[in-house]
């Protein structure tokens, strides 16, 4: 009886002990849409195709000019911001290209790396773009110019406070919509 009893005993004390297995990281689901484009109404100085699932809206910042818009992708609540500056006798497309690489550095903060490409597009035009890693604000930046009468600058942001691991798939959609919104860039005179 009492080695029934030590056995049992045994079993409850064994039985009780728990193994702790992480569960795997979870992902948001995202289904992604077709990529589809359409053309810029033609009341800008600069032309492009842009998704058909943003809609156009005017910046309404204090700080907006007359040509800064912003592509707002309900869909993933997310905006890319365009600002864009004629080149005068009195500004300099230095200037412009200094503040573009400043405002970029300020995610320095927060970006663990912050990699730079020079694109060249199919129209002939030459494009900078900036990949940032890293819990930032806006993890996709890029400016372009002809370096004579016209210059765009923009960048990505998401509305969420969702980790951007999690924000990959839809980061990388819009990324390639602003790759195509780039090649199809035309200035207007």
């Amino acid at each position: 009886m009492r080695a029934s009893l030590l056995f049992i005993a045994f079993i409850v004390v064994a039985g009780c002990e728990k193994t702790y297995l992480p569960k795997p990281k979870g992902y948001n689901r995202i289904i992604l849409p077709e990529a589809e484009y359409r053309s810029l109404p033609d009341t800008f100085p600069y032309d492009f195709e842009y998704s058909r699932h943003a809609g156009i809206y005017r910046d309404t910042t204090w700080i907006s000019e007359r040509y800064w818009i912003d592509l707002y992708y309900p869909y993933f609540d997310a905006t890319v911001q365009i600002t864009y500056k004629p080149i005068t006798k009195d500004s300099l497309v230095e200037d412009y290209l200094n503040d573009s690489y400043r405002l970029t550095s300020k995610h320095n903060i927060k970006a663990y790396a912050i990699e730079e490409k020079v694109l060249f597009l199919k129209s002939g035009n030459v494009a900078t773009v900036s990949e940032l890693e890293g819990e930032v604000p806006s993890q996709f930046q890029f400016h372009i110019t002809d370096s004579v009468n016209h210059f765009l600058r923009g960048s990505l942001y998401f509305q969420m406070a969702t980790k951007n691991d999690s924000l990959r798939p839809s980061i990388d959609f819009i990324k390639n919509d602003i790759v195509h919104l780039l090649n199809t860039l035309e200035w207007r005179e």
